[in-house]
């Protein structure tokens, strides 16, 4: 564990940060061209940085209105449970907030394991009146 400071930045990864970090919370191989172009349409990203290098992100995609996704949360192991992906998480919330006029959906898919860290900001499992859901088509 380590206890080296480190800041939030309002900024998108790279796409060697954004592989970095996948790769490293296990989430397997990354198609780099399509990483290239998913970022770029991201409506907000944050990095979690110390020591000039980038040990946590999170980003949201959608429609800017009222769909809102919150993806790629991650922090590199030896970063957990210090706080960054609290901080992550509230400071995409913040975002959402400042942003959506009316009543807004944000969704999101949690990794195994990790529901109880997203319900404490008011994530929910609607299951079974309603199901997350997804298709991954090609590759």
């Amino acid at each position: 564990m380590s206890n080296k400071p480190y800041e939030i930045v309002e900024r998108p990864p790279t796409v060697l940060e954004h592989q970095t970090l996948w790769e490293a919370v296990g989430w397997g191989k990354v198609n780099i061209e399509m990483t290239e172009q998913s970022i770029a349409n991201s409506i907000y990203c944050v990095v979690a940085i110390s020591d000039e290098n980038v040990i946590g992100m999170g980003r949201i995609v959608g429609d800017g209105a009222m769909y809102y996704y919150i993806q790629d949360v991650a922090v590199l192991p030896e970063y957990q449970n210090l706080g960054i992906g609290k901080q992550i998480i509230e400071k995409l919330l913040h975002y959402i907030k400042d942003h959506c006029s009316g009543a807004g959906f944000v969704g999101l898919f949690a990794s195994h394991g990790k529901n109880e860290f997203y319900e404490k900001f008011g994530f929910q499992d609607h299951s079974p009146g309603m199901t997350g859901m997804f298709l991954i088509v090609g590759g």
